[in-house]
């Protein structure tokens, strides 16, 4: 269905059953990259940090927001690495580009040269997040996809098959949306991103969908259109 696509990954996606990161965790996540890859799909790939630290969790101890949100940054590239390390080991060629520069561990970002990485059929991983405080990672997903025009977000959720009205895990009457709109999120506080991420997503009308990471094959589904998940988008039908 898509040809550019931008897979955002939770960091505590990838912690399985481990503390920081689960090797079989990784390594599906590798093989479902590789087989869309394969497909000829673009793939670009932004990782959050909350497996390793919260800038607003560590602001709760103490310690400086910005300081921890810069913390935060750091772990997203500690992901992206082991990301890069997965996918390597399935014959994946990747770059890792930060927006915090550090050129004996990755390549800064550049837009321009994501886009060729892209092209050429290189898996680029993004770590850092915005490369500033008080922006979450979501919100780097959609400044990412922005930047590399791509045809959707792919918003792989940890054990969630999509967007409630409630709480499925608290809430038994929880409605599943199969469609919404942004200004659905906006509208009814729904919380599948932040409200910056929302609206940049609706300003540069890309499309969000929404799924549930833990089922099996359940990336190569979502670029197939074949996954149980929510789609949203800025039009109504």
């Amino acid at each position: 269905m898509y040809k550019r696509v931008l897979l955002k990954l939770s960091g505590e996606a990838l912690q399985g059953k481990e503390k920081n990161f689960d090797p079989l965790v990784l390594k599906n996540l590798a093989k479902q990259v590789k087989e869309i890859h394969d497909l000829g799909v673009q793939v670009a790939i932004v990782v959050g940090g909350g497996n390793f630290i919260r800038g607003k969790t560590v602001a709760e101890i103490g310690i400086d927001r910005v300081q921890g949100d810069y913390m935060g940054m750091l772990a997203t590239i500690i992901n992206a690495l082991a990301i890069q390390s997965a996918l390597e080991r399935e014959g994946v060629v990747t770059r890792v580009q930060t927006s915090i520069e550090m050129p004996k561990v990755a390549e800064p970002f550049i837009q321009r040269r994501a886009v060729h990485h892209l092209e050429k059929g290189i898996v680029v991983i993004f770590g850092g997040g915005t490369g500033s405080p008080f922006f979450s990672t979501d919100t780097t997903a959609a400044l990412r996809a922005s930047e590399i025009s791509a045809d959707v977000i792919l918003m792989a959720k940890n054990g969630v098959d999509g967007v409630y009205s409630a709480d499925p895990k608290k809430d038994p009457n929880a409605v599943k949306y199969d469609h919404l709109t942004y200004m659905d999120l906006l509208n009814q506080g729904l919380q599948v991103m932040d409200s910056t991420a929302t609206s940049m997503c609706m300003d540069n009308d890309i499309e969000l969908l929404v799924f549930n990471m833990n089922e099996d094959g359940s990336i190569v589904k979502a670029v197939q259109g074949t996954v149980q998940g929510t789609v949203i988008n800025k039009n109504s039908d």
